[in-house]
């Protein structure tokens, strides 16, 4: 256990919150000397070379893990308990982003996610867990600057009036997303905190963190369930690069380095991209409705045998019948594996018949070799590939594309005549190589390779703006979290894709976690009242059924401005925001982002697009249909009515574009703004 707390009884409390800063840091640097000297006499002590690069991965994790960052504080909280708690009783904890501990073992800093600093988040006046004081600290840089106490004991919470804590919420940020591990409150600690084999659904307003609590909870299982997740693996799932790139430093500076970052492109990227399908197209081929067509069109490739099999084996010659074919194809068949599984399956069920004549003529079993070579035999590979034929799955999509007669057979009752005629329509390759695949086409894909073998599975499966997923889409990640648990998160109301969810439940059934519970979330701790208000007014057209946005924010800025000339005012206003600290976003319809770039470059003021972001960048200029899950301290939004009237969802992204901003927002239009932001009509 630590000694008692020093710092109630100094003279100057901060410089003594300092110095155990000071000798934490100096902890934490000795803990990671020891691991580099680990890792560099690691293969001197391993029995076997699979041993050392066992060891060796482990160690190079553990250094990396261990990594210190001097602009972010090794701990932002403290717990002192009451002297009646019967094991913790007078001692005081920090509560950092990583356990650290002095050169005896005992600890320095808690890791946020021990059970212990549940506390810190849970802990409150009318519920003390006898918890005598919290103490928040503020940092700048790194440095510690202030603290702030509450005596939960005596009543005494702060809540939204504390000083550091809207401070951190509040403060200005550029570059990528940080940890909210300093301002978790008690509605996000629950879901973060949820059961590993528990799924969950978040459904988030603008501001209420819900990317951070997905990103949260995949940190707390790792630390929870280190060695289970290690083997199966977490996956992070985001709606583009840009915003993997924008979250990408949240889990490593939590000490979280081996956590897999990706898109459902990317996922399903077996084959190239090359192609655009019309909008009508893209839609059938996102419908749930074509795993059906899928599974029916794979099904149709078994048939039977129609011949028996004859083997011959030296001066031995063995045959199996028709009916013994069939009734193996049959049983197979009924089994429900995947097709791939399955031919194998069929294939080691006829080498077993022919094993078993063997065996009775000769009266010793075969070897291993035999086996195998019978498994390879002419007849035997011949009855295979006619009754359980080989298939790839660009294969199988590009043959129901091409042949008519199979695409009516496995579409049979499930799409009409027309809808046939537009899955074949566009440009088909003669073969599947020369074929311009598409997006869809890569889903589609995709499903059919689950059909065929089933993909590797992940633990733990995080979905972020996870409303803008189509049926098929879902399908993908179900395939991929079978046997793990998912946190969905996203928003109804930014649904901007033209198979947005409208509801959580059916998205959750294609996902196969039908039981998740959906949770929402609606107090915003990021986007100013002002804003949310602002954004607000859409809510009615957007043909959803989500509670409106509040926020505990009043320290916002809006401003709703007419002017002449969108990219010259663009131009000024920009240059007007970086005279304020944090990050600038100018947002506008696609095709004017091209145009704001060059202008605002002319004027001498760098701008970043949005993979192109570093920790340096002030301004970024984003397209309204690559901004979701993006923050700016200061968004400037250029002409409303263009980003409405550039797509069919155009109220939803913009709903997405105003509720980027964090600090303050400025609306610049020359023409009318959309009815429902004026209130008129």
């Amino acid at each position: 256990m630590p000694a008692a707390d020093p710092t109630r009884t100094a003279t100057d409390p901060l410089a003594a919150e300092q110095a155990h800063l000071t000798l934490s840091r100096a902890a934490l640097r000795r803990m990671r000397e020891r691991a580099e000297a680990l890792y560099a006499t690691g293969d001197r002590v391993a029995g076997d070379a699979y041993t050392a690069e066992q060891l060796g991965r482990h160690l190079s994790r553990r250094v990396t893990e261990l990594a210190d960052h001097p602009d972010a504080p090794l701990f932002f909280g403290k717990l002192t308990f009451a002297l009646t708690h019967p094991e913790h009783g007078g001692r005081a904890y920090h509560v950092g982003r990583r356990h650290v501990t002095d050169e005896t073992g005992e600890p320095l800093v808690l890791d946020w996610r021990a059970p212990l600093s549940r506390l810190f988040y849970r802990a409150g006046a009318r519920d003390p867990r006898q918890v005598a004081v919290r103490r928040r600290f503020g940092f700048d840089r790194g440095t510690l600057t202030s603290f702030e106490d509450e005596h939960l004991e005596r009543g005494e919470e702060l809540g939204t009036a504390s000083r550091i804590l809207t401070g951190e919420i509040e403060r200005p940020r550029s570059g990528p997303m940080r940890d909210i591990v300093a301002t978790i409150q008690p509605e996000q600690d629950e879901l973060v905190r949820a059961d590993l084999d528990t799924s969950i659904c978040v459904q988030g307003a603008p501001g209420t963190g819900k990317t951070a609590v997905g990103l949260h909870r995949a940190a707390y299982l790792l630390y929870l369930h280190r060695e289970r997740l290690r083997r199966s693996g977490v996956l992070v799932v985001g709606p583009n690069r840009a915003f993997l790139a924008y979250i990408a430093a949240v889990l490593p500076a939590l000490g979280e380095v081996e956590v897999e970052q990706t898109t459902v492109d990317e996922l399903v990227g077996r084959i190239p991209v090359r192609a655009v399908d019309p909008p009508e197209v893209a839609a059938l081929k996102h419908d749930v409705r074509l795993a059906e067509v899928l599974r029916r069109a794979v099904d149709a490739y078994v048939t039977g045998a129609t011949e028996p099999i004859v083997v011959s084996d030296g001066s031995y010659r063995w045959r199996i019948g028709v009916d013994p074919l069939n009734r193996i194809v049959a049983q197979t068949r009924a089994e429900g594996l995947p097709y791939a599984v399955g031919r194998e399956r069929v294939r080691a069920r006829v080498v077993a018949l022919l094993q078993r004549q063997a065996e009775e003529r000769r009266a010793e079993s075969p070897s291993d070799t035999w086996l195998r070579r019978m498994g390879r035999v002419g007849p035997v590979v011949a009855f295979l590939d006619a009754a359980w034929p080989p298939l790839t799955p660009e294969g199988v999509l590009h043959l129901l594309r091409t042949d008519g007669q199979r695409l009516a057979e496995a579409a049979d009752g499930v799409l009409t005549l027309q809808e046939q005629e537009l899955f074949r329509s566009g440009r088909i390759g003669r073969t599947p190589k020369a074929t311009r695949w598409t997006a869809a086409d890569a889903v589609l894909v995709d499903e059919v390779a689950g059909l065929l073998e089933r993909p590797p599975g992940f633990g733990h499966v995080v979905v972020d703006e996870a409303q803008d997923l189509s049926p098929m889409q879902c399908r993908v990640l179900a395939r991929r979290s079978e046997h793990g648990s998912v946190t969905l998160l996203g928003d109804l109301a930014q649904g901007t894709a033209p198979w947005a969810a409208t509801d959580w439940r059916e998205s959750l059934v294609h996902l196969g976690k039908p039981d998740a519970a959906v949770v929402p979330l609606t107090v915003g701790f990021r986007v100013p009242a002002v804003v949310v208000e602002l954004a607000n007014r859409l809510l009615a057209t957007l043909a959803v059924d989500v509670p409106p946005a509040e926020s505990l924010r009043r320290d916002g800025a809006l401003e709703v401005r007419t002017v002449a000339d969108p990219v010259a005012a663009t131009v000024a206003e920009v240059r007007a925001a970086l005279a304020h600290d944090g990050s600038v976003g100018v947002i506008a319809a696609d095709a004017t982002v091209d145009r704001l770039r060059t202008a605002l470059a002319d004027a001498g003021i760098p701008a970043a697009t949005a993979d192109e972001v570093t920790a340096d960048s002030r301004v970024t200029v984003v397209g309204a249909t690559a901004v979701k899950g993006l923050e700016y301290d200061h968004v400037v939004a250029v002409e409303p009515a263009a980003i409405v009237a550039a797509e069919p969802r155009g109220s939803n992204r913009l709903y997405v574009v105003l509720t980027r901003a964090v600090s303050r927002l400025t609306v610049l239009h020359a023409e009318p703004l959309p009815v429902a932001l004026t209130g008129d009509g």
